[in-house]
C-alpha cells in the first residue's frame, strides 16, 4: 500500500541528497541526484543553474549510465562531468552526478580514483539509509501488532 502512495526510489533520492549535502562544502564541485522520475536534487542550485545543464543534457547522462558505461565522464563547458547509477540491494535509485566547475578532462583524469571513492561513498550512504528505513519499517510493524494484540486481548476481557 505504501508503494502505491510514496515512489521509495524517490523518497530515498531525497534522504540521499540531504544527508549528503549536509557536508559537502559550499564551494566547489556540484553534486546532483536525480532519480528515474526526473526529480533532481543539487547540492547547490545557485551553482547547478550557473552551470547551464538542461533536461536534455542530464538525459543523455543517464542514457549513457543505463547503458553500462560507468562512471561516464563528459566535458560540458569549462565543467568536468562524472555520473554513476546510484542503487542498494534493493532500489534503483536513479543516478548521482558530480560536476567539477574548472576542471580539464585530464584533471579529472588525474583524480579519477577520488573521484570513484566519493561516488562509492554515496552509493554506501543510500544503503545504510535503506537499512535504517527498512529497520524503522519492521520496528513500526511490531509495535502496531503489538498494539492489535493488546487491544483484542482488552476486548474478550
Amino acid at each position: 500500500m505504501n508503494e502505491s502512495v510514496f515512489n521509495p526510489a524517490s523518497l530515498l533520492s531525497e534522504q540521499v541528497a540531504r544527508h549528503i549535502f549536509e557536508i559537502l562544502p559550499e564551494s566547489g564541485m556540484v553534486l546532483i541526484i536525480l532519480d528515474k522520475e526526473g526529480n533532481c536534487w543539487p547540492s547547490n542550485s545557485e551553482e547547478f543553474s550557473k552551470l547551464h545543464i538542461d533536461q536534455v543534457g542530464l538525459k543523455q547522462l543517464c542514457q549513457r549510465i543505463d547503458d553500462a558505461q560507468e562512471p561516464v565522464i563528459s566535458q560540458f563547458d569549462n565543467c568536468s562531468i562524472v555520473s554513476a547509477q546510484l542503487a542498494t540491494s534493493k532500489i534503483n535509485c536513479g543516478y548521482i552526478i558530480i560536476a567539477l566547475p574548472h576542471y580539464s578532462p585530464e584533471s579529472t583524469l588525474t583524480n579519477l580514483e577520488l573521484i570513484e571513492v566519493l561516488l562509492n561513498q554515496v552509493s554506501l550512504i543510500a544503503r545504510l539509509i535503506e537499512k535504517n528505513n527498512m529497520l524503522y519499517e519492521l520496528l513500526l510493524r511490531h509495535h502496531v501488532s503489538t498494539v492489535d494484540s493488546a487491544a483484542a486481548a482488552g476486548s474478550l476481557n
